[in-house]
């Protein structure tokens, strides 16, 4: 089957990337999996990590990434209802490892899950077909559009999954988003608009802000390494916002502390300036904040979230479409940060 491959390890990315026609089917479904015809996929991050390699993950090369995709059930392996067959889908890309349990264990009431990831540590959507847990499907409407839905999945679960569940975001609260333009960034704004929230957005670039007015953002803020939690106090009249969504990391998150209303939220699911970060401990305590760490969802989230994009409440933000003869542009377009939303690959 066709497949865009990462053939070797490397920073940048997009030169080490071929489309190959050769890459070797999935043969069968195994126990508790399905065989997923691709129709579409889309890039995250995860796609520049897994190509420039991943702190502490050894990776064999050559690979497929791909941590989002829409498609059709071709398959479905021992244990597997055989209604997903024909089914088109979208799938969450986190699968929880089990913890190995000891009998001194202390209880694991807040332990949160191990996951790995289907386009990470398994390969993943780029390709014609490809592997996945049954648990890890949601079903998706017939004429639902492949595109949009391939985009949807794991932004949408990483920003529902952090700002609704771990940092109980209420209807008509106040949200900053950084950075935003990505798509979990775009997935944060949606969703809060969709609970009514007012919301401010950071971008260094002016024609994102733009954009994000658009979309229903109440607020731009011009990011040029300033610091703007007086912009934020001034548009809060004050109060400062219930939740900071911040996944830039360094560059953001002192401001974005800085920004928190008392008993606010700053919830993160990834820090793509740094993770020594300067922060402000005082002010934690003093305001009583929160600091949430948030990384993708569990299946009962993904199907939560999934249910609000067949019902056309949530839709992704697409940027650009490419087919699969393109994809070293795609990938060169995803690490120069030229994006607004999410990149995807069309199969059919």
């Amino acid at each position: 089957m066709r497949a865009i491959v990462v053939t070797k390890q490397g920073n940048p990315v997009a030169p080490n990337i071929d489309l190959q026609s050769s890459w070797p089917d999935p043969l069968m479904a195994r126990p508790g999996e399905v065989i997923v015809k691709t129709l579409c996929s889309a890039f995250n991050h995860m796609d520049l990590w897994v190509g420039k390699g991943v702190p502490g993950l050894d990776l064999d090369y050559p690979r497929v990434s791909g941590c989002d995709g829409c498609g059709e059930v071709l398959a479905v392996g021992d244990g597997v209802d055989k209604d997903w067959i024909g089914k088109r889908v979208i799938y969450n890309a986190a699968v929880v490892i089990p913890d190995r349990a000891r009998p001194t264990d202390p209880p694991a009431s807040t332990m949160c899950p191990n996951y790995e990831l289907i386009g990470e540590h398994h390969n993943g959507a780029h390709a014609e077909m490809f592997a996945c847990p049954a648990n890890n499907l949601a079903a998706i409407a017939d004429d639902a559009d492949p595109i949009e839905a391939a985009a949807f999945g794991l932004c949408a679960l990483t920003a529902y999954s952090m700002m609704v569940t771990k940092g109980d975001l209420r209807p008509g609260q106040s949200v900053l988003i950084t950075g935003i333009g990505g798509g979990v960034a775009t997935s944060a704004l949606a969703i809060a608009k969709h609970l009514g929230c007012s919301v401010c957005v950071t971008s260094r670039h002016q024609w994102k802000l733009d954009k994000a007015i658009e979309l229903g953002a109440d607020h731009a803020i011009l990011d040029e390494g300033q610091d703007w939690s007086r912009d934020v106090r001034v548009w809060t009249h004050k109060r400062g916002v219930d939740m900071a969504v911040d996944s830039v990391g360094k560059a953001t998150h002192l401001s974005s502390i800085k920004s928190l209303a008392r008993g606010g939220a700053y919830v993160t699911p990834g820090c793509t300036t740094g993770p020594d970060a300067n922060t402000d401990l005082a002010r934690i305590f003093w305001n009583q904040l929160r600091i949430l760490g948030s990384t993708m969802g569990s299946n009962d989230e993904f199907k939560e979230v999934t249910a609000l994009f067949n019902t056309g409440d949530l839709k992704p933000v697409i940027d650009k479409v490419f087919k699969p003869e393109e994809c070293t542009s795609a990938y060169e377009r995803l690490e120069a940060g030229e994006q607004f939303g999410k990149i995807v690959i069309d199969w059919r």
